[in-house]
């Protein structure tokens, strides 16, 4: 019968179907167009905390020097101590407002780069495939559509070394032209 030809075939650990998978957290941590995105982000991320902490600072001696004024009744009237710690807020006003927008900015160039990635990773795929003609290319994620799998069926490494040769090595690995 056909079930049992198809049981005989599954069986046979010499015969590999036409189907494969790739661990996605695997191939982002080895593919060097990812290591060079996520090596952006993080020194954009760097820049921005750098920015903020910058300006936190400014803020701290403005308030250290109000109060040390204020203390030594070091100001002219109360009207000038009022416009001085006016001045403070409006600072720190402007410091959230700094640090919402600086976030908003990099979650969309984080979102940009992920698309970016999986839509070069996809059209590789393709051309990946050309030669290997799989029927089936699964991604496994955590949230995967594969909850077992035979090893024989993940060609992760084959996938990161095609990619890599496609993209060439990582700027972080090479000497830093950048």
């Amino acid at each position: 019968s056909a079930q049992k030809d198809l049981t005989t075939l599954l069986n046979d650990s010499s015969i590999t179907l036409p189907i494969g998978y790739v661990n996605v957290d695997s191939l982002l941590m080895n593919y060097n167009f990812a290591k060079d995105l996520n090596e952006s982000l993080l020194r954009k991320q760097e820049s921005t905390r750098a920015t903020l902490n910058q300006r936190e600072g400014q803020i701290r001696n403005a308030a250290a020097d109000f109060e040390r004024k204020l203390r030594n009744n070091a100001f002219l009237s109360t009207e000038r101590a009022q416009q001085e710690q006016n001045r403070i807020m409006q600072m720190d006003q402007e410091y959230q407002q700094l640090a919402e927008r600086l976030t908003q900015e990099f979650m969309i160039e984080q979102e940009k780069l992920n698309i970016q990635m999986e839509d070069t990773i996809r059209a590789r795929m393709r051309e990946f495939n050309r030669d290997k003609h799989y029927e089936i290319i699964f991604s496994n994620r955590t949230t995967s559509t594969i909850l077992l799998a035979e090893d024989k069926y993940d060609i992760t490494n084959e996938v990161v070394e095609f990619l890599n040769s496609k993209y060439g090595p990582a700027t972080a690995a090479a000497t830093s032209g950048k």
